[in-house]
Parts: structure tokens; sequence; C-alpha cells
């Protein structure tokens, strides 16, 4: 493996670093190897039906080092350098999705679904980056919350957004642990605005 050194820019220049498994060295796995992604199509519809249904709350949360809260799906070991102290020469089992490994994406995208699915939502057969569970309003109206998917990036629409978050919490660290309302999602910057009375 190596260590790959980064510079958020959007981040007030943060410093970042992080370890990755040369999986570029290894034979790609049978089965898939990707997270689904959220269709933009889907994001627009889905916002749509937000802005329209005023009363439909949104919340964003991105996950904290995503794909190592996923168990791996590869067989992986590493033989401890001299970073490692009195471990140097031992033979670690790698436990965890580490970033670089192919199959990590998929295993984290596995994990988020049956965390998803665990509390009740499914996947759309249109777009599985869109999940879904029915609700009920307080006056007894039933509606659907969704959960929106882009890998790590995640935004929830429901009456009760943070409370869903929170359910959702209890499995992933948010990266500042913060779950707010959007101010951007996939490039594009999103706003509140009040039309004819009508806020959207």
């Amino acid at each position: 493996g190596h260590m790959v050194f980064d510079v958020k820019l959007g981040e007030n220049f943060r410093r970042k670093a992080r370890y990755c498994a040369d999986g570029h060295k290894t034979e790609a796995p049978a089965a898939l190897t990707y997270s689904t992604v959220v269709l933009r199509d889907s994001v627009r519809i889905l916002l749509m039906v937000a802005a329209l249904a005023e009363w439909i709350g949104l919340a964003m949360w991105d996950i904290q080092n995503a794909f190592l809260t996923a168990p791996a799906i590869e067989k992986c070991y590493m033989v401890a350098g001299p970073e490692f102290g009195d471990k140097q020469g031992k033979t670690f089992i790698v436990r965890r999705a580490l970033y670089g490994l192919k199959g990590s994406a998929a295993a984290f995208r596995s994990h988020l679904a049956k965390t998803l699915e665990d509390q009740g939502f499914y996947s759309s057969y249109a777009d599985p980056g869109v999940w879904m569970r029915a609700a009920v309003k307080g006056d007894g109206e039933e509606y659907y919350e969704y959960i929106l998917c882009y890998v790590d990036d995640i935004v929830c629409m429901s009456m009760n957004a943070k409370e869903v978050m929170a359910e959702i919490g209890k499995q992933f660290k948010f990266k500042k642990d913060k779950v707010e309302p959007p101010e951007s999602y996939l490039g594009a910057r999103l706003r509140k605005r009040n039309l004819d009375g009508l806020d959207m």
C-alpha cells in the first residue's frame, strides 16, 4: 500500500492523509466493484417534489471515512513494516474495505444498503440510488420519505429528516457531526426562494 496526501481547497485548506491499498496490482473480483450513484434526473424530480410540498424537510450528511465503515469483501493481508514497532514482520488480516481495493466501493454500498433496509427503506427499481419508505404525517396523511445516495453523500427528504438521519447515524459517523439542510448537491447550489408566498 501507499499513503496519499491531499489538501481540501473547499474546506479551508484542510490537510488529509489516507492509506490506500495497491488494488491496481490485483485481479478484478468476479462480483460488482462499484457503488451506485443517484441519477441527476432523480435528484431534480425529488427536489421539485420537496419544493412543492413545503412541509418536506431536507437534511444532508457526508459519511466520514465511508469505505472503512464496511467489512472487506476481498481476502487481503499485509505484512507490517518498521512503522509498526515490535509488530514489524507480522502478518495482518485486512478486515475493513480499505481505499484502493477494487471491491471497497461495492462493500460500502452493500453495508449502507443493509443499514437502510434495516430502517425499512427499499431501493427504487428505476434508480438504485433512490431509497424510499412509507411514512405518515401528523394529520394521518400518508407520504414517502426519500434518501438519495451518491456514494457517501446522502440527502434525506422527510417531515422528520433529522430524526431519520439520527437513526442512520447510529451506524455511521458524519463528517464534523453535521446534519443540515443542503447548500449544494452534486455540484448544484440549492437555496429556498419565496415565489408568490410559496417557499420553493
